[in-house]
């Protein structure tokens, strides 16, 4: 067995990265994909390397001739890297593939060395590694049949994305046997460059191979192991993050705060949304009119204002939509924060207020229980005899999931009002608790309390984190028009008010979707407590859970195996405010098939934790 590895590209698209050098030499976490990659190869026992290199090849010759690397290497030049493609690399390495089996790789790549251990130990001589197509991936992609056979190659230009989920991705990762090499690869190669020449890709030969009665080529469906095309600086920074220790890979993808999507096979219970809204007719009517939306400017702070009201029962004067509830939260902050006065916070909670807002004049109630629960007379009495001018609750609480009922909050709104205090609710979770008809955003509550102002994520109550979009209403309209002018008058995209313009259509469903959670959670709250030797599960109101790890086991260690052994992402409390140094962990509630796998994956922690492994 031998390799050949394809490193001739200018790798235009790392722009400065590869000014000096080429693509292959460009570095992960400190290691050079070429010097990853030879290693990788050098515990096979390869009878030798192949190298065709072209744009700084002397760069990387000198480069790779630094490493320790036993294997022998063999370097194929190509003179006319800038003009031609990948298949005239291969071509010139064309006699090699001829004398033995072969690996062929092209020098852009990352992956795990299961990915090339798979792919040897795998009885089958000549093989394609594909995984399954994800959104994030870009190239060439197969159908497939039940028995591995591939029904056809789809270059980028022929992706059909109504078909995408029966595609595959080529991991541009082959093995050929040499029989198959010298009777189909190398003959047709010969004979599809005469015909179109060399400005195309290798892997059109397969195209053209695959449609033989006996191409001999089979697919290898990947599976599980990491892999990664570094074609832009993009990629080489989800790659960096991908392929750190598993001690440092948590703190590098959540400081993404999101995006988890380009990550592959990443299952998401860190970040906050309904499973199950919008229903597939939303997204249908969505992708319908999806030309116009893209290429339409969106209205103004006017019309989306009129929309918000509109789905809220409202007066737009009280209401003003924001490019998620982030952008409000900042705003209100600001707009309100002149006169001086210090404003209440309730800990553990969403941070973005209390970082709105100067440190030195934040006054913090922190319930000192091992739930981190509280009622509205716990609240009420803490800040009773302190000096503040407004009063910050989410409600239900993050990450908590602590909810206070409607009676008793607006019995605490009476209260504060008395005392001349502003007073800020925030219920993007409120719709998931059990209590129904439940929201502060109403004409009468608006209209008797001018000292309220109530902060909704349509983002995580209804689905679409994507939209960016939440609303903030009160019935202080003079603060309400200060915010519209704050904010930019085209704050949201036309995407985001085509939605609040549909989404009174879909009220039914949103109702059944919320019915779904809430039955979710009971059940999946029930199962997390059948690991109570590893995890105390706090009851919640909202569409995540907050638990305490125990039995010896860390918050950050469980984080950190989910992530590394499951591609399960959670969200360690350990450092948040008001559990700083504790041991607790926040889950979301999704729907029933991710909730079993990650209750599968606990089960396994938990055998592997206390089966000597502590």
């Amino acid at each position: 067995m031998q390799a050949v590895i394809l490193a001739a590209g200018m790798g235009k698209r790392l722009k400065e990265l590869t000014r000096d050098n080429t693509k292959c030499m460009v570095k992960v976490n400190g290691v050079s994909l070429i010097e990853r990659m030879l290693t990788q190869l050098d515990k096979h026992a390869m009878r030798r390397i192949v190298i065709v290199v072209g744009y700084k090849s002397r760069e990387l010759i000198d480069f790779i001739g630094t490493l320790n690397v036993r294997t022998p290497i063999v370097y194929v030049h190509n003179p006319v890297y800038d003009k031609t493609n990948n298949i005239y690399s291969l071509a010139l390495a064309k006699q090699y593939l001829c004398e033995d089996d072969t690996l062929l790789l092209e020098s852009d790549l990352i992956f795990e060395d299961r990915v090339i251990d798979e792919l040897l130990s795998d009885p089958r001589d000549t093989l394609a590694l594909v995984d399954k197509y994800e959104s994030w991936m870009d190239g060439t992609c197969v159908k497939l049949t039940e028995n591995d056979d591939i029904a056809a190659f789809v270059p980028g230009k022929k992706f059909v994305f109504e078909e995408m989920g029966s595609y595959y991705k080529t991991v541009n990762i082959y093995k050929f046997s040499r029989h198959f090499s010298t009777t189909h690869y190398v003959p047709f190669l010969d004979a599809y460059s005469h015909a179109l020449g060399n400005n195309e890709y290798y892997e059109q030969v397969l195209r053209v191979i695959a449609m033989l009665d006996d191409p001999e080529i089979k697919a290898k469906r990947l599976n599980g192991g990491a892999w990664y095309e570094i074609d832009d600086v993009q990629d080489l920074d989800i790659a960096s993050s991908m392929f750190l220790p598993d001690s440092e890979k948590v703190k590098a993808m959540q400081s993404r705060y999101g995006g988890y999507w380009r990550y592959p096979k990443c299952l998401d219970f860190c970040y906050l949304v309904n499973p199950y809204f919008p229903p597939r007719k939303l997204m249908d009517e969505i992708k319908a009119n999806f030309e116009t939306l893209v290429t339409e400017y969106p209205s103004g702070m006017r019309v989306n204002s009129l929309l918000a009201a509109k789905n809220f029962g409202i007066d737009a004067e009280n209401v003003v939509v924001g490019n998620g509830a982030a952008e409000l939260i900042k705003s209100l902050m600001s707009v309100t924060a002149g006169g001086g006065g210090n404003a209440g916070i309730v800990r553990p909670a969403f941070e973005e207020y209390s970082n709105r807002y100067p440190k030195d004049r934040q006054v913090v109630y922190t319930p000192d229980n091992a739930d981190r629960s509280y009622t509205a007379a716990d609240i009420a009495e803490f800040f009773e005899d302190k000096d503040i001018d407004r009063l910050i609750i989410v409600n239900p609480d993050n990450p908590s999931g602590n909810y206070i009922p409607f009676d008793d909050l607006t019995a605490l709104i009476d209260h504060i009002t008395a005392r001349g205090i502003k007073l800020v609710i925030d219920e993007s979770f409120a719709d998931f608790a059990d209590e129904p008809d439940n929201t502060l955003i109403r004409r009468d509550i608006l209209k008797k309390y001018d000292n309220l102002y109530v902060i909704k994520s349509i983002s995580k109550s209804y689905g679409v984190p994507g939209l960016r979009l939440g609303v903030l209403a009160s019935g202080d309209t003079e603060t309400i028009a200060r915010i519209k002018d704050d904010v930019s008058i085209w704050n949201i995209n036309s995407l985001a008010e085509f939605y609040m313009q549909i989404a009174e259509k879909y009220a039914d469903d949103y109702r059944r979707a919320l019915a779904e959670l809430k039955k979710e959670r009971a059940r999946f709250f029930a199962e997390l407590g059948k690991f109570s030797d590893i995890l105390r599960a706090i009851p919640s109101q909202a569409n995540y859970i907050m638990a305490e790890v125990r039995g010896g086991l860390t918050s950050e260690r469980l984080t950190r195996e989910l992530l590394a052994k499951h591609s399960i992402m959670i969200k360690d409390l350990g450092t948040k405010e008001g559990l700083r140094g504790g041991n607790y962990v926040r889950i979301a509630v999704r729907d029933a098939a991710d909730n079993d796998k990650l209750l599968a994956a606990l089960s396994e922690i938990r055998s592997g934790y206390f089966g000597g492994r502590k």
